[in-house]
């Protein structure tokens, strides 16, 4: 989310019943949209000016380049769709990518260029086949998939870079698996994988300002922080309820221990935790690890994408968050 433009994503399924006189056939189509809106800061509320509208499938995920004003797109037919933001805040087609087939959902995206903005970087991507995709600009600047892998028995949810070591990936699934993955090496051995979760991995982010530092979201309501170099247990870990299906650090580095939480059934979250914990890695002794220090609950139906805007007003940050079934996005600050 740019500081005056939130995009946000839309999807629906329909139901198509067609009769015959053998038998009844149905088939589910996924349609979405991609909305940009400009913000208009007010005294008395912000008001969302919608700038654009984009049909598309359904949308899985989207994110930001840091090098480039362009904007990957995951979608429900196998896509990953890049858009350029042009001066006057629209989206322009840049290029299209078919990474599976129309039936496979792209689930999750993410670059690897976080913390190298002089570079475009490379596109990773999870899918509901359980596969794994990277994608790399050609000479020509062109996307191209330049390695694809099984990964997870069920669908992988999450993909993250290492944004400190964009040698490695890490991934998550609906196995209930965390696994990390070298893409120099044979990918269908990954390096590690840790197991010890009671629900789906659902949610993956690096730190951009800790190296060393992740955390991950599940269906289990718990968010664990990990030093990689030790991964198969976490520094804390922290119950905030609901389910957590997104987890987002906060970008400036002045507040570097704040993490924003989609919490499904359970609102909203901005958790902050210990600084020795973040910068301590697995050396912290902290008495008191991680606290919720605000909560958004004003969505009616499942609590699902959340971002941080890069500009602060007073020290607050502008948070976009919509649900799900409701089709409802607010904006609010933490």
């Amino acid at each position: 989310m740019f500081s005056s433009a939130v995009l946000t994503s839309f999807s629906n399924i329909l139901d198509e019943n067609r009769k015959t006189s053998q038998t009844t056939a149905s088939s589910r189509q996924r349609i979405g949209k991609c909305i940009v809106f400009k913000v208009c800061r007010e005294q008395d509320g912000d008001i969302l000016e919608v700038l654009q509208e984009l049909e598309m499938p359904a949308i899985l995920d989207m994110k930001w380049s840091s090098c480039t004003p362009t904007l990957a797109i995951a979608d429900s037919e196998g896509h990953v769709s890049l858009k350029r933001l042009t001066s006057e805040k629209l989206l322009q087609e840049v290029q299209d990518v078919q990474c599976r087939p129309t039936d496979t959902l792209c689930l999750s995206l993410d670059w690897s260029d976080k913390l190298n903005s002089n570079e475009v970087g490379s596109i990773a991507v999870s899918c509901s086949d359980g596969s794994l995709s990277v994608l790399k600009p050609d000479s020509d600047g062109d996307f191209i998939e330049s390695a694809s892998w099984h990964a997870h028995d069920f669908e992988a949810w999450i993909t993250a870079w290492n944004y400190w070591d964009t040698n490695t990936i890490y991934s998550g699934g609906d196995d209930l698996k965390l696994k990390g993955w070298d893409i120099r090496l044979e990918p269908s051995s990954p390096t590690f994988v840790n197991k010890r979760f009671e629900g789906g991995v659902t949610s993956i982010q690096c730190h951009p300002h800790v190296e060393h530092i992740i955390a991950v979201g599940s269906y289990d309501s718990v968010v664990r922080i990990f030093d990689v170099r030790k991964p198969l247990a976490p520094v804390t870990q922290a119950e905030v309820g609901g389910g957590a299906w997104r987890v987002k650090w906060h970008p400036s580095k002045t507040r570097d221990t704040d993490l924003l939480v989609a919490c499904m059934h359970d609102g909203f979250k901005i958790v902050r935790f210990s600084p020795s914990i973040i910068a301590g890695g697995i050396e912290s002794n902290a008495t008191k690890e991680w606290e919720i220090v605000k909560r958004y609950d004003e969505h009616g139906s499942l609590a699902y994408g959340v971002d941080w805007a890069h500009a602060a007003l007073n020290g607050r940050s502008l948070i976009a968050s919509c649900s799900f079934y409701d089709h409802v996005l607010h904006t609010w600050e933490g």
